[in-house]
């Protein structure tokens, strides 16, 4: 991997691992839009500002978006979530590989 592609890595890491943003975007991967009042029920226990926030620097990402309907992933943000389900698939096998370990 290129420097340019760790940095690359690096930027989008730094961004999901800010406080609810990959929350928010799990909330948003079925497809359907959502208010800012059902999002944040969806997303629990965040506070308006602090969803404000991570809306704010998600849309600048190019992961989601707002229209009439309220918020959803962009294309872009629905290819992340997708190649992040992979990820929830190893999760889920390796938390049981380490309940077999206990």
């Amino acid at each position: 991997m290129s420097s340019k592609d760790n940095v690359a890595v690096s930027q989008l890491l730094a961004l999901l691992e800010t406080r609810y943003a990959m929350r928010v975007l799990w909330a948003l991967r079925d497809g359907h839009p959502q208010t800012f009042r059902l999002l944040q029920d969806s997303v629990g226990g965040i506070t308006p500002n602090t969803l404000n926030t991570r809306l704010k620097a998600l849309r600048a990402a190019g992961l989601i978006g707002h229209g009439d309907e309220g918020y959803r992933l962009t294309t872009s943000g629905t290819d992340l979530v997708k190649r992040l389900s992979d990820l929830q698939a190893f999760a889920t096998k390796w938390t049981a590989a380490q309940a077999r370990k206990a």
